[in-house]
C-alpha cells in the first residue's frame, strides 16, 4: 500500500512539473508573439502554484516593460533580484526601467561597511549564505574527524589546519547569514503603484503633505498604522502613505 502511495505521489509531482513547464513555454511563446497581456496572465498562473523563480519574475518584468507599465515592471524585476541577486540581465533591465520613473532621489552617502554590505554581501541572498554555513559545518566536522583518526603526523597537521580554517569560515558565514537576515527584516521595501500619491507628515488624510511620489519609486517600510504605512526614501525623507498606493516586495 505504501509503495502504491509513493508511486502516485511521484506521478502527481511529475505531472505537475510537466504542466508548469508547458505553461511556462506557452507564456514564453505568447511573449515572443507580442501578446504581452496573455503572456502576463500565463506567468501569473504559474505564480499561483508557488513554483516561483527569478526567471518567472524576470519574464513578467519584461512583459510589463513592453506594455509601458512602470510600477509592475520594477516590482517584478526587484522580485527576481530578491530570489537571485546575481541575475545580471534583470539588474541591467532594472536600470532601464528606473529611467521611466519621474522621481529622482539622491541616495545618502554610505559608510565603508555599508558599501561592503551592498556591493559584496548582498550579492548573495541570506538563504544562499545559510546554505554555505551548512556546507562549512559538515566540512568542519569531517575535517575534525580526519584529524582525530589520522595516525600520520603530516596528515594530522593538515587536517587540523584545514579544520580550523573551515570552522572560521563557518562562523563567518553564520555571522553574515544572521546580519543579512536581520537587515532584510528591518529594511522591508515596497514599490509605489499609484500614478501619483501625496506623502503626509502623519497617518491622517487632513495632515500636511510633505512631498509627492510617483509610480515605480522604491521605498523602505518603517511602520504601519491602520491603513497607513510609514516610509523612508533613499535620501532620508520620511512620511506616511496610504497602504493601497504601494505593493510590498
Amino acid at each position: 500500500m505504501k509503495k502504491i502511495f509513493f508511486l502516485l505521489l511521484i506521478i502527481t509531482n511529475t505531472i505537475g512539473a510537466q504542466t508548469i513547464d508547458e505553461l511556462f513555454e506557452k507564456a514564453n511563446t505568447l511573449y515572443k508573439n507580442g501578446d504581452y497581456k496573455k503572456a502576463i496572465a500565463a506567468y501569473q498562473e504559474i505564480e499561483k502554484t508557488q513554483q516561483i523563480s527569478d526567471a518567472l519574475y524576470y519574464n513578467l518584468g519584461n512583459s510589463y516593460y513592453k506594455l509601458n507599465k512602470v510600477a509592475p515592471t520594477i516590482y517584478n524585476y526587484e522580485k527576481a533580484l530578491q530570489i537571485n541577486p546575481l541575475h545580471q540581465d534583470t539588474a541591467n533591465n532594472l536600470v532601464f526601467a528606473k529611467r521611466l520613473t519621474l522621481d529622482r532621489i539622491e541616495k545618502l552617502p554610505q559608510t565603508f561597511l555599508q558599501r561592503i554590505n551592498k556591493n559584496y554581501l548582498q550579492k548573495l541572498s541570506y538563504n544562499t549564505w545559510s546554505i554555505l554555513t551548512i556546507i562549512f559545518s559538515f566540512l568542519s566536522v569531517l575535517l575534525f574527524l580526519g584529524f582525530y583518526f589520522a595516525e600520520i603526523p603530516f596528515k594530522k597537521r593538515l587536517f587540523f589546519t584545514t579544520s580550523i580554517l573551515s570552522f572560521l569560515l563557518l562562523f563567518t558565514t553564520l555571522a553574515i547569514t544572521y546580519s543579512q537576515y536581520n537587515y532584510h527584516q528591518k529594511n522591508k521595501v515596497a514599490i509605489i503603484f499609484a500614478e501619483k500619491t501625496e506623502i503626509k507628515n502623519a497617518p491622517t488624510l487632513n495632515s500636511d503633505t510633505v512631498f509627492t511620489l510617483h509610480e515605480g519609486t522604491k521605498i523602505i517600510l518603517l511602520d504601519a498604522v491602520d491603513t497607513w504605512k510609514k516610509i523612508k526614501l533613499a535620501d532620508g525623507k520620511i512620511g506616511w502613505i496610504l497602504s493601497d498606493d504601494l505593493k510590498e516586495l
